[in-house]
C-alpha cells in the first residue's frame, strides 16, 4: 500500500517546524497545540461554545451547544441561528475587508480576473434576489453542475443565503450520474454551463444535463439557468431555460441576509459508497462554517496577507470547504483555477505560483506524482525553472501521500523551508480532521500527525478497543465534532449502518480507513477497510463500476478492484466475464475500449478501469463469493500464494487475461 506501517520503515526523517513560521503561527508550538487539546478534554462543550461565539456572527445566539439525546443524530448551536453566506461575505465588508480581492480567477486560457469582497458580495446578493423573485424557498434543493468559476462561489453563496440546499455535482460526470442527484434531491433547480473548458478543450455540460432530466422523474425541477462560459449553441427547452445574465437582470446588488438555523441543511455532497447508489452527505450550516474557518487558521496558518490557493474542484468536498466556505469566511484572498496542471504544459502550476505570488498551496498527492514525471523529463517545466519564493506552507489533500512524493514535493516546491500540512479528513468530516499543524508539529513524510484540538481520534479493533501503538486498526473518531455529517440524505439508517455501526457501540464514527499510530503517537493511514476506490482523490465505489459494467450488452459478470498506482493512488482494475468465449489480443483490446467508454459514459472518465482483464470466469468460493483477495494479487502481478482450497475451480486464477 502507498502509505500506512510501510510508509513508517520507508522514511523516518523528522522535519521541525520553521523557526520564523513557528514564532508567529496562529498555534504556535506543541505547548499552544496541547493547551487547546487539554482544554477541550476538560471541557469539551464549553471549549466548542467559546470558538463559535469567538469566530462567528449569529443572528440569534445559541444556548445549547451539543445535543446528544438521539445520537448518533449529533446536533450542534441548534437553538441558534446564524446566515452562512452572510459570515462569508458582509463580515467582511464590516471589517475593513470590503475592498480586498476575494478571489483572483485564472481561466484554462491563462485570462485572469480579481472580484473585491465588495464585488463580491453585490454579485451574491444580485443572484439571490433573482432567485427569491422566481419563488425559490428556504429548504428546497438546488443542483448546480458548473465549470470551475466565480460564478460556481456566487451559486453556492446565493444558496446559502436563501437557505436552499445546494448538491454540486462534479463537471466530469454522466448525465446517469447527474439523474441520480437530481432524483434523491428532488431539486427544484438547475444551475449549470454551456460548457466548461479543459486543457484547451471545450466540454459540453448543459447537453448532459438535458439528457438527465430527459430520463425523467425529474419534474420538480422548474427552471434551468444557465451560464454562457463558452458562447456555445445549446438547445433549448423554452418556458424552463433562462440564461444567467437574463435570470438575474434588473436585480438589486443588496440583500438582507436572514437567519436560519444552525442545523439547516446547507448541501448534500454525495460520495460513493460500498453499494451502488451513492450516498448524499447532508451537512448542516454552523457547526460546519465554524470548522471551515478554524481549519483555515489553524492548518494554513492563515494571515490577512496571504494568497492562498487550493486546487480543487467545487464539485467536491475539498472545493466546497476549501474555496466556497473556508477562505471567504477567514477572510482570504484565494486564486480559482479552471484548468489543468499540465496545460498548456506541465509547469502550470508553478507558473501561477510565481505569478500570483500564492503563499499557501494545496493540492493532491495524484497531481504531485504526475508532475513529478513530468518535470524529472523536461527541465522547462520542474520546479526549479520558476520563482517559488512565495510559498510558505504546502499542503497534501484527498489521498495518502507516499513518502517518496512528500520528499519531493518538499525539496522541489516548497525549497525544504516549507511545511508540509499532509490533511486526513472526508466528505464526512467536513474539514480536516488530522494534520500537521505548520507552526508547531515536527512532520514525518507520509504521516497526517496528530488530530486537531476537540478532535477524539483512535486506532480500535473490530470490538472498539484501542490497538497497541505499531498495530493497524480502525480509524475511528470517539467524541462528535461541529462539522460532522448529519445524516445520508433520505436514508438514516443507511447513515447509522456505515458510520456508527452497533458493533462499536452506535456512537463512535467509524471513517472506514485503516490507520496505525507509532511509538510517537503520529497516525499513519493504511487505506479503505470497505470496497471504496480512492482514484486520485475521488471515491468510486466498486459496486458502482461493476453495476454499470454488467449492464453492458457484452458483460456477463464483472468484478472491481483497486490496485496501487504511482500517480493516481489507486488506480480501476476490472475483472470481466463476456457473454461470448475470451476474444483474441485484437478483438479483446476493442472490447476493453467499448468497456471504457461505456464506464465513462455512465458514471464520468475517472471511473474508467485502468485494466481490464477478460477470463473464463471469476474466482469463487464454493457458496459463490467472488474472492477479491485474490484478485488484488493477481492485478499487481504477485504470485498467489494464499489458500485457494476453498475456491470453486483453482485453475481460474491461470486464465486471468493480460492486463488491457
Amino acid at each position: 500500500m502507498a502509505n500506512g506501517i510501510e510508509s513508517v520503515l520507508v522514511e523516518t526523517r523528522v522535519f521541525p517546524p520553521p523557526a520564523a513560521l513557528a514564532a508567529k503561527a496562529n498555534i504556535a508550538g506543541m505547548d499552544a497545540y496541547r493547551a487547546l487539546c487539554t482544554e477541550a478534554e476538560r471541557d469539551f462543550t464549553g471549549f466548542w461554545a467559546r470558538l463559535a461565539r469567538e469566530q462567528l456572527q449569529w443572528t440569534r445566539p445559541f444556548e445549547q451547544v451539543l445535543d446528544e439525546s438521539q445520537a448518533p443524530f449529533y446536533k450542534w448551536f441548534a437553538d441558534g441561528e446564524l446566515n452562512v453566506s452572510a459570515n462569508c461575505l458582509d463580515a467582511n465588508l464590516q471589517n475593513g475587508r470590503a475592498d480586498k480581492t476575494a478571489i483572483i480567477f485564472e481561466a484554462d486560457d491563462g485570462t485572469v480576473s480579481r472580484v473585491t469582497y465588495r464585488e463580491l458580495h453585490a454579485r451574491v446578493c444580485r443572484f439571490a434576489n433573482a432567485l427569491a423573485a422566481a419563488g425559490y424557498q428556504a429548504g428546497e434543493r438546488v443542483i448546480i453542475y458548473l465549470p470551475m468559476s466565480i460564478e460556481a462561489v456566487v451559486a453556492m453563496q446565493a444558496c446559502a443565503r436563501l437557505g436552499l440546499t445546494h448538491s454540486v455535482v462534479f463537471g466530469g460526470f454522466s448525465a446517469k450520474s447527474l439523474h441520480e442527484r437530481l432524483l434523491d434531491t428532488q431539486a427544484v433547480l438547475a444551475i449549470t454551463a454551456d460548457a466548461q473548458m479543459r486543457g484547451g478543450r471545450r466540454i459540453p455540460l448543459k447537453p448532459a444535463l438535458d439528457d438527465a432530466l430527459a430520463m425523467g422523474g425529474c419534474e420538480a425541477v422548474r427552471q434551468v439557468v444557465v451560464y454562457r462560459r463558452a458562447g456555445e449553441d445549446v438547445a433549448w427547452t423554452e418556458g424552463r431555460d433562462t440564461w444567467w445574465s437574463e435570470f438575474e437582470q434588473g436585480q438589486p446588488e443588496t440583500h438582507q441576509a436572514q437567519g436560519f438555523n444552525a442545523e439547516h441543511p446547507l448541501f448534500i455532497l454525495y460520495t460513493s459508497g460500498s453499494t451502488g447508489k451513492p450516498k448524499g452527505v447532508q451537512h448542516g450550516s454552523g457547526g460546519y462554517l465554524l470548522w471551515a474557518k478554524l481549519t483555515m487558521q489553524w492548518t494554513f496558518d492563515l494571515k490577512d496577507e496571504d494568497i492562498f490557493w487550493c486546487t480543487a474542484d467545487v464539485g467536491w468536498i475539498t472545493g466546497h470547504t476549501y474555496i466556497a466556505y473556508g477562505p471567504l469566511a477567514a477572510g482570504a484572498t484565494q486564486i480559482i483555477f479552471e484548468g489543468v496542471p499540465t496545460y498548456p504544459d506541465a509547469g502550470r502550476f508553478w507558473r501561477m505560483i510565481q505569478s500570483h505570488k500564492a503563499t499557501v498551496f494545496y493540492t493532491a498527492p495524484t497531481a504531485i506524482r504526475s508532475l513529478i514525471k513530468s518535470s524529472e523529463a523536461d527541465a522547462k517545466v520542474h520546479p526549479a525553472s520558476f520563482d517559488l519564493s512565495s510559498l510558505r506552507i504546502i499542503g497534501s489533500v484527498g489521498e495518502p501521500i507516499n513518502p517518496e512524493a512528500w520528499m519531493w514535493y518538499h525539496k522541489n516546491v516548497g525549497g525544504e523551508r516549507c511545511p508540509v500540512v499532509d490533511t486526513w479528513w472526508q466528505t464526512e468530516t467536513g474539514g480536516h480532521m488530522l494534520t500537521p499543524l505548520p507552526g508547531a508539529t515536527a512532520t514525518k513524510p507520509g504521516s497526517c500527525a496528530f488530530p486537531l484540538p476537540g478532535i477524539m481520534a483512535a486506532v480500535v479493533d473490530e470490538t472498539g478497543n484501542e490497538v497497541e501503538r505499531g498495530q493497524g486498526g480502525l480509524l475511528v473518531i470517539k467524541r462528535p465534532w461541529p462539522a460532522m455529517i448529519r445524516n445520508v440524505w433520505g436514508d438514516p439508517e443507511r447513515f447509522k449502518k456505515s458510520y456508527f455501526p452497533p458493533e462499536l457501540g452506535g456512537t463512535i464514527y467509524l471513517a472506514g480507513d485503516g490507520a496505525q499510530r507509532d511509538a510517537d503517537d503520529y497516525f499513519w493511514i493504511m487505506g479503505r477497510i470497505d470496497d471504496v476506490l480512492n482514484v486520485s482523490g475521488h471515491r468510486l465505489g466498486t459496486m458502482e463500476v461493476e453495476s454499470v459494467l454488467v449492464a453492458h450488452e457484452l458483460v456477463a459478470e464483472a468484478a472491481v478492484i483497486g490496485r496501487p498506482d504511482d500517480v493516481t493512488g489507486e488506480a480501476v482494475v476490472a475483472f470481466v466475464v463476456l457473454k461470448q468465449s475470451v476474444p483474441g489480443d485484437e478483438e479483446a483490446a476493442q472490447v476493453a475500449k467499448t468497456l471504457r467508454d461505456w464506464v465513462s459514459k455512465e458514471i464520468g472518465p475517472i471511473a474508467k478501469p485502468k485494466e481490464i482483464r477478460f477470463g473464463e470466469n471469476l474466482p469463487k468460493t464454493r457458496s459463490g463469493k467472488i474472492m477479491r483477495r485474490l484478485l488484488r494479487t493477481v492485478a499487481q502481478g504477485q504470485e498467489v500464494t494464499q489458500d485457494t482450497s476453498t475456491l470453486e475451480n483453482p485453475a481460474i486464477l491461470q486464465q486471468l487475461g493480460k492486463a488491457l
